[in-house]
C-alpha cells in the first residue's frame, strides 16, 4: 500500500454554462490538474504526493479549487502558472501559498508551517 505525505485534490466538477457559479472544468482545472501531476512526476516525487480529481467542492465561484492534505489548505483562482509555486513552497516546503488560500480557514489558525517533505534521494 503506497504512504503518501500529502494528497492534492483538484476539482474538476463540471456544471451548465449558466450556473451561476460556474464551474472549475470552464475555468481550466483539467489544465491544472495535467500539470500537477506531470510536474510532481518530473521532481520525482509523484510517488510521494498524490494529485487526485476532485468533484465538487463548493468553492466553484472562487475559480479552479485545490485543497491539500493533511493540512485541508485550501487555494482557489489557482492556474497552471501556479503550480510551480504550490509545489515548491507548499508541497516540498511545507508553507501554503498565501496569495492563492481563500479566506476563512479557522481550523488552521495561525498554522503557516507544516512538515517538509521528506525526500530519499
Amino acid at each position: 500500500m503506497p504512504s503518501f505525505q500529502r494528497h492534492v485534490f483538484v476539482c474538476i466538477n463540471e456544471r451548465g454554462p449558466d450556473h451561476p457559479k460556474g464551474c472549475c472544468k470552464a475555468k481550466g482545472s483539467i489544465d491544472v490538474r495535467d500539470t500537477l501531476k506531470a510536474e510532481l512526476k518530473k521532481r520525482g516525487i509523484s510517488k510521494l504526493v498524490r494529485a487526485n480529481n476532485s468533484g465538487c467542492l463548493d468553492q466553484c465561484e472562487r475559480g479552479v479549487t485545490v485543497v491539500v492534505y493533511p493540512e485541508q489548505v485550501w487555494y482557489g483562482g489557482v492556474t497552471v502558472a501556479d503550480i510551480p509555486e504550490i509545489i515548491e513552497q507548499h508541497l516540498i516546503g511545507g508553507r501554503p501559498v498565501e496569495r492563492l488560500m481563500l479566506p476563512d480557514q479557522p481550523h488552521l489558525g495561525e498554522r503557516r508551517q507544516f512538515a517538509t517533505l521528506e525526500i530519499d534521494r
